[in-house]
């Protein structure tokens, strides 16, 4: 067990006194988060080989940051499973498909801060696996290259609990290395195959949306006093479409407004 994790277990007697991650210090978070993964991905070789954990990795990793103990890990609240539940807040872990939290929220955030931690992958190499030889090859870096924005079109799916004082986001920018399995239906295996599980690389930043000013970090310096969701699209880099589902979003929160049109464009100012 690596000198960090030893230390934030034995640092205190009980969780409450326990250093809580993320900190503020980003470096101290890099250098944490790497040695959690190292043990986790250690642990698993060693008892079962490569890939054991199918698609679960990355969740495991995270969770052990947020929460070293896993007694507080996997408790039940009510009639669900949380992924860590002290006291009165939840973190919940969630890859993709954010519409299968809704349960989950209805049920918690009367009753609990919930935190939903999206781990986005800035950079991403891709690897295949065939099953049959247990060989693995590829190593290529993808072309796609994630960012902050992609939280967006998750959080569509759960915007009417976007407002709520209790309910926080922790975007978890990281690099992944993903191995996908040979059996496509094109003649190299590779079309329509199947993902088989992501590993953690370097985490890069957490973008931590927990007050309604955090949203702002979303809004360049560089945007004119009134903006289209082309404007926001230039001005950050993204495509039209997350800057169009940025700004619908933005503006449930009460984070800009509409003050008219240009030409066939919603023109927005912001608020706050």
């Amino acid at each position: 067990m690596t000198d960090l994790v030893i230390n934030k277990i034995q640092e205190a007697e009980t969780v409450e006194e326990e250093k809580r991650y993320p900190l503020a210090d980003m470096e101290e978070n890099r250098r944490y988060f790497s040695e959690v993964a190292d043990l986790l991905l250690s642990r698993e070789k060693e008892k079962n080989g490569f890939g054991t954990l199918q698609e679960k990795t990355i969740h495991e990793v995270i969770k052990d940051f947020y929460c070293y103990d896993h007694d507080f890990q996997e408790q039940k609240r009510g009639r669900y499973i949380a992924d860590i539940a002290i006291e009165d807040h939840i973190w919940e872990v969630q890859t993709r498909a954010f519409h299968r939290l809704r349960g989950k929220l209805s049920a918690f955030l009367p009753e609990y801060h919930v935190t939903v931690i999206y781990p986005v992958a800035v950079e991403k190499k891709i690897y295949w696996l065939d099953q049959e030889t247990g060989k693995i090859t590829g190593g290529r870096r993808s072309p796609k290259k994630g960012n902050a924005y992609d939280v967006f079109r998750e959080l569509y799916a759960i915007r009417p609990y976007l407002s709520d004082p209790n309910f926080s986001v922790h975007v978890f920018l990281m690099d992944m290395e993903e191995y996908k399995l040979l059996n496509g239906w094109s003649a190299d295996k590779k079309r329509g195959a199947a993902r088989y599980d992501r590993l953690p690389g370097s985490l890069r930043d957490i973008v931590r949306l927990d007050q309604k000013d955090d949203y702002l970090s979303f809004l360049p310096d560089n945007l004119p006093e009134e903006f289209t969701s082309l404007d926001l699209a230039k001005c950050a880099h993204i495509s039209r479409n997350t800057a169009q589902t940025c700004l619908l979003i933005l503006r449930d929160l009460g984070i800009v407004e509409l003050t008219g049109k240009k030409g066939r464009s919603n023109l927005h100012r912001i608020t706050l």
